[in-house]
């Protein structure tokens, strides 16, 4: 029947466009007809056996799903096709089935094996959609294959399926909470990502299932403090209230000096002007302050407390509404007092949003003035209201207004609150009338004008704001009721015309107090009251009841009889309060024999003094709630939520949260024995553990080089940075020395360019030099906030050590290449990659000179060397004589001189982001070329070009070379500029192939692997290809590979398996090639690479070289 409603419900809608129109006969009787062929021709597609119309099926379905049509009758039909071979259709089916899983529980039980399957699959999002499908089915009888298939996830290669993992832990929780011990085991191990995708899944999670295990924060603390500023926002509320709450148990009350100056009350005397104080109680007040505060601690913020303010302060500037928020709510609940102002700019922001956010922002804005109103005083005028603004915000903003109004921007608020009280909306008005008799309790200078000013109002058209007008002012008489008998006398006469009941009933609660002010009035108001007394309200009555009361006791002699004609009117009211009240009173007011004990006190029962009324804020005391929370906006305690906790009185052991560094590159340092070590004591930052490894299951051999890129790479190399500078005199000795041969080498390469060269080597020399002296000094401000124990110190020692070992290990099995393992650490100082300071056995030793080009490939090729034992491979060097020439200028063109240029693949060594192209000049002509230079360079974008130095002579029938560098900023755009002689310019231009781009890295099996585990998806392209006759042995296809892109070769265990490894010179983007060979010639090329455009072209390069 649910089918046959919705399926009615469809056709009234209008029918959209590629689903058939169902005509309805009214002689047919279509009302009650059944509905069988409705979906037919998506069940027939569905059941066919092209893929094409299966998706074209499914993507009609999908799209009726987006459009709230039921589609549950096709379940049997989608779910047979989850078995589908087409990625695209099985992802389709996967969203299906999420959507509808839970209510057809059986059905999907029935597919569970394939959901199992999907959970082995090579693509990421399959393996992500069968888990989500999963742990939609609600039935507890598969909870044990749902724990073992989330245990498997949490520790898949691909965050998007580990972050499918931590979604998937709250659903099994919620269905079977005897889980939660093992849930907590995979919580911990998801705590220890580094992905920024998975780190806010993870903390829902944990608060979710575990709130209460703080420790299991401990160690992720500050790795999540630094993730914080790249994970998505979804993820920054959750991990930002956590980290809220996690702070208020772990560290101490920043503003608990502040507390004491709080309790004496100053700020509050400074508000309500209070003016009966003497000057001597204030000095003996201020005296036992400065006591109190001198016997305590000064306060030093926790290193790790500073940390998590320093990293949310950015997120203010979130285009996100609730991050702003949060952050605003963790700032409010956790800085200090001085800090906390910065927030008020971003919530200002946020009140030009939508209504919706603004009522949320203005709610914890009113709460928050009442305590810190200072920080907003700046932003008053951001808070008058407009025409526009819907009732609740209008309200809400005159709470803020109010909260923010003292004695030197009163005027201005009055003013405002004026032309508000014009307004048409009623709830408004009552609410400015409201505000304005607030503003006169707190403020004693400006109480007469607010009275007056609503004493006016009195004589308003409209009774809403009359009555609302009556009971403020009855509020503000309380104060002072000597002084304004003439407003009462007013009042008094208002109770032929105001109709309202509760300005009504004010009135005569004002006259029946004040009764003695007004002797002669009193009584004619109780006479004309009698006579309305059973036409008024409930509430109208009681206060006739309370001034008949009030009336006898003072006046007998006129209202006796009138008295008892009101007691004996209420005794038959049909509402038992009044029937219940004016039989008290008989009793109280009128002496029996009973009640004459009791009558004794009846003057002091009706006519004791009582407190003026105190008017404050209904967010006084809302600040409890956490800020931004649902139980705050509603101040009542919601569902799910986590109290916020008291501060601590002692700070906990802050040594909780220390972390083993692991090392990320081997010690930069030359010195060698550990008591050196432990004099220096400088420490690693904390950075380079986040952003040096790239996942939870990283290999204990690639520690000393991580696999996330050459910015984790560039990360480390600065973390190091301060070790570095710890070298001595010895070393820049070496250093002045490796100088020399560098330039020597560089001679060598490009002629002409000494001077140049020499100029710059100094400058770099020297801006080094400057930047050791900065991150030395930077470290050592590092040490003095972090506070670290003995012990770990210790341990990252023994760690150091082993490094050390395992370092001179791998040098001894390397005996041959131990000449070129030198010549990279000479290039040491430019790369800033790679120092081999500690594979040195003798101090300084000579060394042999070795080709230069070879020397700088394999620097290139160590550029991502993991410090193993594995053998550099031969096929890394590309002999240089296989570069193909381009070029650039004909000699006819060129009027007797000829340019040629090829791409060297060597390191370019001013910028290691650029590419190096070495420049052929070959003068033909009868006369020499003198100056040759360029000019008028013209770029795309983001590239850039470092020209060649100047050839200022080339004599007729002489060749020479030079080398300039590109960034083509990994694009395959064209460099053009002229080039000039002294006498010419020529318009040239250099397009790279994209190969060229390459820079090789050197990695082993296991760690390609994981890098092609890692880059999936749409980060993987997979083509099949017939080889070419002469390409079918490995050598061949090695050499056509590496011809054409600048890879290295990576070992491989399957001799039916070529593998190659390299990263674009620019922005450093992994690229993995793998050519899987088979016995007939066929073979299938596979390329994982972050960049699909680079990826794209570069497969086109290699079929063609391998097919051609």
């Amino acid at each position: 029947m649910s089918a046959s409603s919705a399926f009615n419900d469809e056709k009234g809608g209008s029918s959209s466009v590629g689903e058939p129109e169902y005509g309805h006969d009214p002689a047919s009787g279509g009302i009650f007809s059944s509905d069988y062929k409705r979906h037919d021709d998506l069940k027939e597609m569905l059941d066919s056996n092209k893929d094409s119309l299966k998706l074209e099926a499914m993507k009609r379905i999908v799209a009726m799903i987006a459009r709230g049509k039921n589609a549950s009758d096709l379940f049997p039909a989608v779910v047979k096709n989850v078995a589908c071979k087409n990625i695209e259709v099985k992802k389709l089916v996967y969203v299906y089935l999420v959507r509808y899983a839970e209510e057809q529980q059986d059905l999907a039980l029935l597919s569970i094996s394939t959901f199992q399957r999907g959970l082995k699959d090579p693509n990421q999002l399959i393996r992500a959609s069968a888990l989500r499908v999963l742990s939609s089915i609600r039935v507890t009888i598969i909870v044990p294959i749902m724990m073992l298939a989330i245990k498997e996830a949490a520790s898949d290669m691909s965050p998007y399926v580990r972050k499918t993992a931590a979604h998937a832990i709250p659903k099994l929780y919620s269905l079977d909470p005897e889980q939660k011990d093992q849930l907590i085991e995979v919580i911990e191990k998801l705590l220890a990502d580094k992905t920024t995708l998975v780190a806010g899944s993870v903390v829902m999670a944990f608060e979710e299932v575990c709130p209460e295990r703080i420790d299991l924060i401990h160690k992720n603390y500050r790795k999540l403090c630094n993730l914080l500023i790249d994970v998505e926002e979804w993820g920054q509320v959750v991990i930002i209230n956590m980290l809220t709450r996690y702070a208020r148990t772990q560290f101490l009350n920043p503003n608990i000096n502040e507390s004491l100056l709080e309790e004496g009350g100053s700020g509050d005397k400074a508000f309500y002007g209070s003016d009966g104080n003497d000057e001597d109680e204030e000095d003996k007040e201020k005296k036992a302050e400065a006591a109190a505060l001198a016997k305590r601690k000064p306060y030093v913020m926790d290193p790790d407390h500073r940390l998590l303010l320093r990293n949310t302060k950015p997120l203010l500037q979130s285009r996100n509404a609730a991050v702003v928020m949060a952050v605003a709510q963790l700032y409010f609940h956790l800085a200090p007092k001085a800090e906390v102002g910065v927030i008020a700019k971003a919530l200002v922001r946020l009140l030009r949003s939508h209504s919706e956010v603004q009522y949320v922002v203005l709610q914890n804005v009113a709460t928050m003035t009442i305590k810190r109103r200072g920080m907003f005083e700046p932003y008053l005028k951001s808070f008058y209201i407009r025409s526009t603004d819907p009732t609740q915000i209008k309200i809400l903003k005159l709470e803020v207004l109010t909260n923010l109004a003292n004695e030197t921007n009163i005027s201005t608020i009055l003013r405002e609150f004026q032309t508000y009280i014009k307004s048409v909306d009623k709830d408004f008005v009552a609410a400015t009338i409201q505000a304005i008799g607030r503003c006169a309790t707190n403020i004693g200078e400006v109480r007469d004008t607010c009275l007056n000013g609503l004493v006016q109002l009195l004589s308003n058209r409209d009774e809403l704001v009359v009555a609302e007008s009556v009971v403020v002012i009855k509020k503000l008489l309380q104060m002072q009721p000597e002084k304004h008998s003439d407003i009462i006398k007013h009042m008094a006469k208002l109770t032929d015309n105001i109709q309202v009941p509760m300005a009504r009933a004010s009135i005569l609660w004002l006259i029946g107090e004040y009764c003695e002010h007004v002797p002669k009035i009193a009584p004619d108001v109780l006479r004309k009251m009698a006579k309305s007394f059973t036409n008024e309200e409930d509430i109208v009555k009681l206060q006739i009841l309370n001034l008949a009361a009030k009336l006898y006791l003072t006046n007998s002699k006129q209202t006796k009889l009138l008295t008892q004609y009101v007691l004996n009117l209420a005794k038959y009211d049909q509402n038992y309060d009044i029937r219940d009240r004016a039989r008290f009173i008989r009793q109280l007011i009128v002496p029996t024999e009973k009640s004459a004990a009791l009558s004794k006190y009846a003057k002091k029962l009706f006519l004791a003094l009582k407190p003026a009324p105190v008017l404050e804020s209904p967010f006084k005391d809302r600040d409890h709630f956490q800020l931004g929370s649902l139980s705050h906006l509603l101040n009542a305690k919601a569902g799910g939520y986590q109290e916020l906790p008291d501060w601590p009185e002692a700070a906990p052991d802050p040594s909780v949260r220390n972390v083993e560094v692991k090392e990320s590159v081997p010690e930069w340092t030359k010195c060698s024995s550990r008591e050196k070590r432990k004099e220096k004591k400088v420490e690693k930052p904390f950075y380079s553990d986040s952003e040096g490894e790239s996942g939870p299951t990283e290999s204990a051999d690639s520690e000393s080089y991580s696999s996330s890129g050459s910015d984790s790479a560039s990360a480390s190399a600065e973390s190091g940075s301060g070790s570095q500078s710890e070298e001595s005199e010895d070393a820049s000795d070496s250093e002045d020395e490796e100088d020399k041969k560098k330039k020597k080498e560089f001679k060598k390469l490009a002629q002409g360019s000494e001077s140049e060269q020499s100029s710059e080597g100094d400058e770099r020399k020297r801006a080094r030099k400057s930047k050791q002296q900065k991150s030395q000094s930077e470290s050592e401000t590092d040490e003095d906030e972090e506070s670290d124990s003995e012990n770990s110190q210790s341990e990252s020692e023994d760690s150091e050590s082993e490094v050390d070992v395992k370092n001179k290990k791998a040098v001894q099995s390397k005996a041959p290449s131990k000449p070129v393992i030198r010549e990279t650490k000479k290039e040491k100082k430019e790369m800033s990659l790679l120092d081999l300071d500690d594979f040195e056995p003798a101090p300084s030793p000579q060394v042999t000179p070795v080709n230069s080009f070879l020397s700088s490939s394999l620097v290139t090729d160590l550029e991502g060397l993991s410090l193993s034992d594995s053998v550099l491979s031969p096929a890394a060097i590309s002999p240089s004589g296989t570069q193909k020439c381009y070029e650039l200028l004909h000699r006819i063109s060129g009027e007797g001189l000829s340019v040629e240029y090829r791409f060297s693949r060597q390191p370019f060594g001013p910028d290691a982001n650029m590419v190096a192209v070495q420049m052929h000049f070959a003068n033909s002509a009868a006369t020499d070329a003198k100056n040759l230079h360029m000019e008028d360079v013209k770029l795309q974008s983001g590239m850039r070009v470092m020209n060649f130095p100047e050839i200022e002579l080339l004599p007729a029938g002489e060749t020479t070379t030079a080398v300039m560098g590109i960034d083509f900023c990994d694009s395959t755009q064209a460099a053009n500029f002229q080039l000039c002689t002294h006498s010419r310019k020529f318009f040239v231009s250099i397009q790279p192939p994209v190969g060229e781009l390459m820079k090789p890295v050197f990695m082993t099996e296991n760690e390609f692997k994981k890098e092609q585990g890692q880059l999936m998806g749409m980060n993987e392209i997979t083509e099949k290809l017939t080889l070419d006759a002469k390409c079918r042995n490995e050598h061949a296809i090695v050499q056509r590979v590496s011809a054409t892109a600048n890879l290295s070769r990576v070992p491989c265990g399957s001799d039916k398996e070529c593998r190659f490894a390299g990263r674009t010179v620019s922005g450093g983007s992994l690229v993995l090639v793998t050519v899987a060979t088979e016995e007939d010639g066929s073979a299938r090329l596979t390329l994982n690479c972050e960049k699909m455009v680079i990826g794209t072209m570069l497969v086109k390069d290699v079929l063609l070289a391998l097919t051609q």
